[in-house]
């Protein structure tokens, strides 16, 4: 039986190195199918650039128009700000920063741990909102599948665990690493065949149609 100590070598060891391989290769696969699925050539005369359409879809697209925020404003607000927050914790904390150095050789500022503290908070508070909303709202409840669970529970449990494990709630410190540890393997293993490509494919979308619109000299 594996000590505390043994169990975190290895769960930062093998087990990530084969969670980040499921990951970098799962993305890597169903961006190919994505790509190589190609479209047929526009026989008809360019009126604009497709290029210039494209980027201008990405952009504007990007923040909800005066229409969306009216029908579905709380969907909006709450989508922006638990990306916004699970993004910043990750890529600001100090020591995933650490991590991302030692394995990339790149480094940035940290933010100030209250702030990373105070960002998990209101991150969590806005997932657990979220699911209360998509569990009330008939339409939103109808249309969900467990796949919109599973999404949403591996994406809150790294927040909620590195929360826990830095504020040593609990069980031993090790303990709260490792399960921390485990819910981001378990988010980096699913991603790729899950809703998450979305953080990958939503860009290439925008800018497919932004760019057939743009090359028809219209706007998406």
């Amino acid at each position: 039986m594996m000590t505390e100590t043994q169990l975190l070598v290895w769960l930062r060891g093998p087990a990530l190195q084969v969670a980040i391989a499921i990951f970098v290769v799962g993305v890597a696969v169903r961006l190919l199918e994505v790509l190589v699925l190609g479209r047929k050539a526009d026989l008809a005369e360019a009126r604009g650039s497709a290029v210039a359409g494209g980027m201008r879809t990405i952009l504007m697209r990007s923040f909800p128009d005066r229409a969306t925020l009216q029908r579905a404003a709380f969907t909006e607000i709450t989508g922006y700000i638990f990306h916004i927050g699970f993004f910043v914790t990750l890529l600001f904390y100090a020591p995933h920063i650490l991590l991302f150095n030692s394995a990339l050789g790149i480094s940035w500022p940290a933010l100030p741990t209250p702030v990373i503290d105070a960002t998990a908070v209101v991150t969590i508070i806005t997932l657990v909102a979220v699911l209360i909303h998509r569990l009330t709202n008939r339409v939103m409840r109808f249309l969900s599948r467990f796949q919109d669970y599973l999404v949403w529970l591996l994406t809150i449990l790294p927040v909620v665990t590195g929360y826990i494990a830095f504020h040593r709630i609990g069980v031993t410190p090790p303990i709260l690493i490792a399960i921390h540890i485990i819910s981001v393997e378990l988010f980096l293993i699913v991603f790729p065949f899950t809703k998450l490509m979305h953080a990958f494919t939503l860009f290439m979308s925008r800018y497919y149609n932004g760019a057939i619109a743009g090359y028809r000299g219209v706007k998406s």
